[in-house]
């Protein structure tokens, strides 16, 4: 295993999972779920942000994303009307992979377009919480960081 770090940034909404429309995005709380990721992948250094700012998330993108660390990437609405993170994640070194908890080409027609996946490594959508596994694990194979 080659990576050491990577970094999960959420975006809006995403400090109310567990309570928030438990329907769709189910009832564990990311607090939770990050514990857990954190214990199977002690070996990671796991750093977490969310914001509910879209500025606050592209500062966040430029700050981590100069050393080219991994960043798992949960722009929640932000996905679908942010050019400013879709340049943001365009300009970072780090490779970035898009996360859903929900599947958005199953839900509103204005969550079917995503302005970040050009730029994005690849995207791991409507599996819920397990896409952020599935990241960590794509980057554990697939990275080499410093």
């Amino acid at each position: 295993m080659s990576v050491k770090q990577l970094h999960i940034i959420n975006g809006p909404n995403l400090n109310l999972l567990g309570k928030r429309e438990p329907d769709i995005y189910g009832s564990t709380s990311f607090d939770e779920y990050l514990q857990a990721l954190r214990k199977e992948f002690s070996k990671i250094s796991i750093g977490y942000f969310q914001s509910n700012l879209e500025g606050e998330i592209i500062d966040e993108l430029h700050r981590l994303g100069k050393d080219g660390t991994p960043i798992l990437l949960n722009a929640g609405g932000y996905t679908h009307t942010s050019v400013a993170i879709a340049d943001a994640v365009a300009a970072v070194k780090s490779p970035v992979i898009e996360i859903h908890i929900s599947q958005p080409a199953a839900r509103e027609k204005e969550r079917h377009n995503s302005l970040l996946s050009k730029y994005c490594k690849g995207s791991i959508s409507g599996l819920g919480l397990s896409a952020y596994k599935l990241g960590i694990e794509y980057f554990i194979t697939h990275y080499e960081n410093h």
